[in-house]
């Protein structure tokens, strides 16, 4: 089995992959404080009450944008679950050109998502991610990362309207039910929902017309589920996308090349 680890600046989502298929999978606080013991004790437990043993592990994998956590999980795994993990860097081989200026730049869970997406589809890709940002990634039907765009994810944005603004409280991030509001809870919730999907669909038409032609679009990560339904352009949630493409790097790592990232030939029809 193949434990699955991506650590982000809100969530740390993980999983289990038992012969190439994600047995269970979940989402936890990122938390720099907590120590390797904690991290341990929490997974251990997770994974026996999924009736996962521990000692059945055979490999680990870990794409982290947290890097005062990669050494704490390292560590964990390595005290835990005697697995010395595979770190996603930028120099890690990933099948793909990398046409970036500068690609220790690159977020390792966009070059992962990259992968994953390319991987099923081989076709002119965006992967809109929804994290603690919300970033865009362009990848070219021949297997070429092209780089994209970062902006301010939902929860940043909110958190930073609820902050600098005294008389506007906190709300449940969710669809109001008009987008002329009601009330400042809905009228919040408006603002901010529509406001993102608006800019996601401008971002992802300005990037078509870079490339000079329309690209297949993704919606991935954890807010995914909230905003690309209202969306014109999203056209396939792949919340697990992350963790897709980390089982993909790690079997390539171990010499067995997935088709579709293995010498980037022409694309499948």
């Amino acid at each position: 089995m193949l434990l699955v680890i991506d650590i982000g600046n809100t969530n740390i989502v993980w999983g289990v992959y038992d012969d190439r298929t994600l047995a269970a999978h979940w989402r936890i606080a990122t938390d720099v404080k907590k120590t390797s013991d904690e991290y341990g004790i929490l997974f251990a437990n997770l994974l026996a009450a999924a009736k996962l043993p521990a000692q059945q592990l055979t490999g680990a994998i870990i794409s982290s944008v947290v890097p005062a956590l990669t050494e704490t999980i390292e560590q964990m795994l390595e005290q835990y679950f005697h697995q010395h993990p595979l770190v996603v860097t930028s120099s890690t081989d990933t099948g793909l050109i990398i046409r970036y200026d500068n690609p220790k730049e690159i977020g390792s869970d966009r070059l992962v998502n990259a992968v994953a997406a390319y991987h099923k589809y081989c076709r002119d890709l965006i992967v809109v991610d929804f994290g603690t940002a919300t970033t865009f990634c362009a990848i070219t039907a021949k297997g070429e990362y092209l780089g994209g765009v970062i902006a301010p994810g939902l929860g940043i944005s909110a958190e930073a309207l609820f902050t600098r603004a005294a008389k506007l409280a906190k709300v449940e991030l969710s669809r109001p039910k008009t987008v002329i509001g009601t009330d400042t809870a809905s009228s919040i919730q408006s603002g901010l929902l529509f406001g993102y999907a608006g800019l996601v669909d401008t971002v992802v038409r300005r990037m078509e017309q870079e490339l000079g032609r329309t690209a297949y679009v993704i919606g991935t990560g954890g807010l995914s589920s909230i905003l690309a339904s209202e969306t014109t352009s999203i056209q396939k949630i792949e919340p697990l996308l992350t963790l897709e493409g980390l089982e993909l790097l790690y079997r390539r790592a171990q010499g067995d090349h997935p088709s579709a990232v293995s010498k980037l030939t022409a694309p499948r029809k």
